[in-house]
């Protein structure tokens, strides 16, 4: 990765914060709990870009613009809310079940193939 766009990133990720600032407060909470939240639960393409949580912040400026409460648009069941967003999307917990299951069947096969 080269410096420029490393700058680039670091411009990008401040004018979203800054749109994040922007929202009324009800909306910033929530915000940084599902941010908080996907961090966590780490869907793979989070790392690449801000797009999904651009999206977000996009769908809860046009929730505030409307006049409606943040759990108006996200529902009560914030997770809930979070996990619908990325259902179809690779996370790290994937990548390491995948990798643990394919270590159990090395292991297995290495085993039986040592009995025969």
């Amino acid at each position: 990765m080269r410096i420029r766009d490393i700058i680039e990133g670091k411009k990008e990720w401040r004018a979203h914060v800054a749109r994040v600032k922007a929202l009324p407060q009800d909306y910033q909470i929530v915000y940084k709990e599902i941010q908080k939240y996907l961090f966590k639960v780490g869907p793979v393409e989070l790392t690449e870009g801000t797009d999904l949580l651009s999206g977000i912040v996009d769908l809860f400026e046009e929730g505030a613009a409307l006049g409606k409460g943040v759990l108006e648009v996200t529902g009560n069941d914030v997770a809930a809310f979070c996990d619908d967003l990325i259902k179809d999307s690779k996370t790290y917990a994937d990548i390491y079940q995948e990798s643990v299951d394919q270590k159990v069947y090395e292991a297995i096969k290495k085993m039986t193939d040592e009995t025969k």
